[in-house]
């Protein structure tokens, strides 16, 4: 029996993307290709391995089976790829690759390098402003930062501090109108769109029948605040990215707003590298001083 280690590599992608369309783009190759492979495997093994159905593809339980015993040869991989990364540089520190939201990256991390630095980091770092999840199995980033947790044994995931979300206004939009008199259903609302999935905030604004109400929707946090700034209207925000303008009034409400949970997830791989666990630490600190 003779068993190809990158056919078990995309196996472990199926079950950690859920789709083959998924898993091939996290390996990097066709679906077609993702779909041979596994066919070879499961002649190889003599075991179905994925329950193809119309709504995606499932492991069956012993492609479940073999895909957890195939995860430490995936990971001494993992290993490999990275020492000839740093063998190709000649020795050069290899890149840190931290994705996240656009604007997790620009207002979160980029604003806080300083005291990356300072805490002793002597190598670079990437921030890959990127809103698809991304597979750290397939060396798309070393570490990521997204508000739903992922699954997958592979994957270690930490809640990171959460983020408190409001909605608020430019003192021109409110024309002299106090804050605690605003109903938000005769108002124009700037919300998040689906981009990210149904996210909590979204199903609180339908339960209370604000979906009238809305004129623009976006997944981008940045045309948010700008066009609240603007004074195109009363838009969702993080409160501490509201906060930091100085000139947007919160509205209060009178029911409390879900809060927003991000989580930091890094492959169990790379956990115990020096650069990673300073670079934990340092998003850990980040989302905490916010």
């Amino acid at each position: 029996m003779t068993v190809n280690p990158q056919d078990l590599a995309d196996l472990i992608a199926i079950r950690e993307a859920g789709t083959l369309s998924a898993a091939a783009k996290a390996r990097g190759v066709a679906i077609s290709t993702v779909s041979r492979r596994i066919e070879t495997l499961e002649a190889a093994l003599g075991l179905s391995l994925v329950d193809r159905r119309a709504d995606g593809v499932w492991l069956t339980p012993g492609g479940l089976a073999i895909a957890e015993a195939a995860e430490p040869l995936a990971e001494q991989l993992l290993r490999v790829r990275r020492v000839a990364d740093s063998l190709r540089k000649g020795g050069a520190q290899v890149p840190v690759r931290i994705s996240a939201t656009e604007f997790v990256i620009s207002d979160v991390l980029a604003p806080a390098l300083d005291r990356l630095w300072a805490s002793g980091a002597d190598f670079p770092v990437h921030l890959q402003s990127q809103a698809d999840v991304v597979s750290l199995a397939g060396r798309d980033a070393d570490l990521a930062i997204r508000m739903v947790r992922p699954e997958g044994a592979s994957l270690y995931a930490r809640r990171l501090a959460e983020i408190r979300l409001g909605f608020f206004a430019a003192p021109a939009y409110l024309a002299g109108r106090a804050a605690d008199t605003i109903d938000l259903g005769a108002e124009r609302l700037l919300v998040y769109d689906d981009s990210y999935g149904r996210l909590p905030e979204l199903e609180w604004i339908a339960r209370r029948g604000l979906d009238e109400s809305v004129v623009m929707r976006t997944g981008s946090t940045r045309a948010l605040l700008t066009a609240a700034l603007c004074g195109a209207g009363i838009a969702f925000l993080p409160a501490p990215f509201a906060a930091r303008t100085g000139t947007l009034v919160e509205i209060p409400l009178p029911a409390a707003l879900p809060t927003r949970q991000p989580w930091l997830i890094v492959h169990r791989d790379l956990r115990g590298l020096p650069a990673i666990k300073l670079i934990q630490k340092w998003i850990v600190a980040t989302f905490a001083n916010l």
